[in-house]
């Protein structure tokens, strides 16, 4: 294997470990977050689209190179070759074999390259997703507690105006009766009032009746004592 190939081989390896690592289960996407969020990754942010898009370009030359020495040992002029001269069949296998085995790595290297690349994205935008569901669930909360408390409120709004609404009706109920209690007062006190004026105007009549009777009394008195003053004289 050649430098290049070990080189790549390597850098495979290293990506399953990171990709293993990175799919943990017991490490939320907050932890990672938190080290994503590391000062070293904010210096290498900068340089981080640059590399990412340099290593795809090289697996992928990598990746086209396995794949041309794929076709170019397993084509017709191989085994033409290996046909006249049968030493050659153990050397065109064993390069067909290092160019499948090339394929195979700079492809998966790509591929998981691209699967790591999503796999921080993901673990960023999850934790954000936890972050923002964290503090709707707070609002929520805090939303649904001053509902409740609105709720409380109004109950008891509610139940001092029934309170007040029965204190006034017991109050009217009350003002109801004293004021039908005045009115039959009021209604006697009429018929009081009647019966007096009744009473005076009777008494006014038989007053003048007992005045027009002792006028009357007092003129036949007068006349007895002129009658009796005449007796007198004539004897």
């Amino acid at each position: 294997m050649t430098l290049q190939w070990t080189a790549v081989a390597f850098f495979l390896y290293a990506e399953i470990a990171l990709n293993l690592i990175l799919c943990i289960p017991f490490i939320s996407a907050r932890r990672w977050r938190s080290v994503f969020s590391w000062r070293i990754w904010n210096w290498l942010i900068p340089y981080w689209n640059k590399c990412f898009f340099t290593m795809i370009m090289v697996l992928i030359v990598l990746f086209l190179d396995a794949v041309r020495e794929v076709q170019k040992y397993s084509g017709a002029e191989p085994m033409h070759d290996v046909k006249i001269n049968p030493n050659l069949f153990d050397n065109v296998h064993m390069k067909l074999f290092r160019g499948q085995r090339n394929l195979y790595i700079s492809g998966f290297s790509l591929f998981l390259w691209l699967i790591m690349r999503r796999t921080v994205t993901l673990l960023n935008q999850v934790a954000v997703t936890v972050e923002n569901s964290a503090g709707l669930q707070a609002q929520m909360d805090s939303a649904v507690k001053a509902a409740k408390q609105h709720q409380d409120d109004n109950l008891k709004l509610k139940q001092a105006l029934l309170n007040e609404e029965k204190a006034m009706s017991a109050k009217n109920q009350v003002l109801k009766l004293d004021s039908e209690k005045l009115a039959d007062q009021v209604k006697t006190s009429e018929e009081a009032v009647r019966k007096s004026y009744a009473e005076v105007e009777a008494m006014k009549r038989q007053a003048k009746g007992l005045a027009q009777e002792y006028d009357r009394l007092l003129t036949e008195h007068h006349q007895l004592q002129n009658v009796k003053s005449g007796d007198k004289k004539d004897l």
